[in-house]
């Protein structure tokens, strides 16, 4: 897990599901072909945002792992039944716990359980640092910023599975998420979907997805921290069927995308923001 060095901002961004590197200790996902390690992963996102927030100056934590071994975007006690050996959590309202086991595609990924002294390992090892960075950077902003906006950075794919709120259903080109309103405050919510759209987006408001663990559990607008999911559809600049970055059609939303997070930057620097 990194974190670039930046000068202090009250704005950051996480990204947690762009990883692609397997933990030594997951060695059940090594013997998969490519297509299906990365059916669920948000490849390229960090290539899409990250030199943007760089020139920006805006504060972003990255993860290399891959979140079939640990879903950064869960809690540890989020575990399917089936994956770890004496388990007594569930995976709750997440259709895909900690570890997973399945695709989104219904391809089996873990074959057999795990023990629960390496489910330990696998949250101390990756779970933690990148949870910590995140402490750690709204900690700093702090020591300036009464309020911390925090955008958590993804990418979905075009069209919902059965296993989403809209089977069969295409999506826009973004999804902005606060957990039905919980997570940040509408201003921020409705400065975010406008710079978005001002570039010619299209977004959609809590549909299909309503946000993760981490706008869940990080977002306490009442407290000062404001955050917000954002989920970029994969057909803006990949080939979802084979996984593959396609530098063309990137190359046309970048630059727009840079353009929403300047504004989104720009407002929040305003003493009313503050």
């Amino acid at each position: 897990m990194k974190k670039k060095d930046t000068p202090l901002s009250n704005l950051f961004v996480s990204i947690p599901h762009s990883g692609e590197k397997i933990p030594i200790e997951a060695g059940w996902l090594k013997r998969l072909p490519e297509v299906v390690v990365m059916r669920d992963v948000d490849r390229f996102v960090d290539r899409i945002y990250v030199e943007s927030l760089k020139s920006l100056t805006v504060p972003v934590i990255v993860t290399p792992w891959h979140r079939y071994a640990a879903d950064l975007n869960r809690f540890p006690t989020d575990i399917d039944p089936s994956t770890v050996i004496g388990s007594t959590e569930t995976f709750g309202k997440f259709q895909r716990g900690f570890h997973w086991s399945v695709t989104t595609l219904g391809e089996t990924l873990l074959t057999e359980p795990i023990t629960m002294e390496l489910h330990d390992q696998i949250v101390k090892k990756y779970f933690e640092p990148f949870h910590e960075e995140i402490q750690k950077t709204v900690a700093s902003a702090r020591t300036q910023y009464k309020n911390v906006y925090h955008i958590d950075a993804h990418s979905m794919p075009s069209l919902g599975t059965k296993e989403h709120r809209d089977p069969g259903q295409f999506r826009t080109d973004f999804v902005i998420s606060d957990q039905n309103g919980t997570s940040c405050s509408e201003r921020f919510k409705d400065l975010v979907i406008k710079a978005y759209e001002e570039q010619g987006f299209s977004v959609t408001y809590n549909w299909p997805y309503l946000g993760g663990r981490i706008t869940e559990h990080y977002g306490k607008p009442a407290n000062g921290h404001h955050t917000i999911q954002i989920e970029l559809n994969r057909k803006l600049y990949m080939n979802e069927e084979t996984k593959q970055y396609l530098p063309q059609k990137a190359e046309q939303i970048i630059p727009k995308i840079k353009n929403a997070l300047s504004k989104i930057q720009n407002t929040l620097s305003h003493s009313d923001f503050n």
